[in-house]
């Protein structure tokens, strides 16, 4: 079977993984899409979700539609973090692309590689308007598959050369910087202190579990002046007090955010500055000083895996990668 109006391509992760999108090609559509929100050609409701058993598992329904990349989907993605302690992965879910035009669903794909390269590509995209420019030093909090991706779409952007992570599980810390250290070249410290892969980094990314209730790790007076956070675990690992040191507090989506919060998330962080699209558009100022303490708490968009999807789904049909299904 090939492509037709009757049919679908499946994409299992290894297809998707086979593709071979750069982390720099990711970036670049990451922030044309930002633009697109900043002029408002982007349809993206905040999204539903369900929470099975414990209180930080969630299923979300994450839908979008950006016109100019003719990209109309949904995401269904779960994150479960006991799956760990199970042998299973914390992230996972399935991605359906459907033709703008008919309405008909083209491609069901894994999302697990696409949510993972498209959050390292939003901090980096923060990061290339709110961190310093010569950045070469980053702590890593939680060295599991965003502790890689993140380092991953930073050191395209920004001149790396050491790496300091922290995990509440040494062996995993241990093997992170034997992967990061051969992938990139860069040095990487392990450290047993969660603050010492805080002070004296230029650029901090937290990525633990998602908690309702956040451990608060990180207290004030550990971020350095002149520093950037890229929270991709919310505001799990920051203490409030350490929040409110920043001089501009950021987010991907300022709607999303304040629908979190009625349901329980960001009980106490500071005022918003603005959202990473007006920071691209030029709306609004991204750093402004070196002395400024600035952060970045990226929810994760629909937006950002429906900019990432239809180059997936073309360079899988001009590669004959994945499974033709019928409708």
């Amino acid at each position: 079977m090939s492509e037709s109006q009757n049919a679908l391509l499946y994409l299992s992760q290894s297809d998707v993984i086979k593709v071979d999108l750069t982390m720099e090609e990711i970036i670049k559509q990451l922030e044309t899409a930002f633009k697109e929100k900043a002029m408002g050609r982007v349809e993206m409701p905040p999204k539903p979700g369900i929470h099975p058993g414990e209180a930080d598992n969630f299923i979300h329904a994450m839908p979008a539609y950006i016109p100019a990349m003719r990209s109309a989907g949904v995401k269904w993605v779960s994150g479960f973090p006991q799956n760990q302690e199970r042998g299973l992965p914390y992230i996972s879910g399935l991605l359906i692309l459907n033709d703008p035009d008919t309405g008909l669903p083209i491609s069901v794909m894994d999302c697990v590689w696409i949510t993972a390269k498209r959050t390292g590509a939003a901090t980096a995209i923060a990061a290339k308007y709110l961190a310093q420019k010569d950045s070469s030093i980053v702590g890593v909090l939680g060295c599991g598959v965003q502790g890689r991706s993140n380092i991953e779409a930073l050191n395209v952007i920004f001149p790396l050369e050491q790496v300091i992570a922290y995990d509440i599980l040494p062996g995993r810390s241990k093997q992170y910087a034997v992967e990061i250290n051969q992938q990139y070249g860069l040095e990487v410290v392990i450290t047993n202190t969660p603050r010492e892969a805080v002070t004296g980094c230029d650029i901090v990314v937290t990525a633990g579990p998602i908690l309702k209730k956040p451990h608060a790790t990180i207290q004030a007076g550990w971020m350095d002046e002149g520093a950037f956070a890229s929270l991709v675990d919310f505001d799990s690992y920051w203490h409030p007090d350490a929040l409110k040191e920043s001089d501009k507090f950021c987010t991907d989506d300022i709607p999303q955010l304040l629908h979190y919060q009625e349901v329980g998330y960001f009980q106490d962080i500071p005022q918003i500055y603005g959202d990473l699209s007006e920071l691209v558009s030029g709306q609004k100022p991204g750093r402004e000083t070196l002395e400024e303490r600035t952060i970045a708490c990226n929810l994760g968009l629909a937006m950002d895996d429906m900019a990432v999807a239809p180059m997936v789904y073309q360079k899988a049909t001009e590669k004959g990668i994945g499974t033709w299904l019928s409708l």
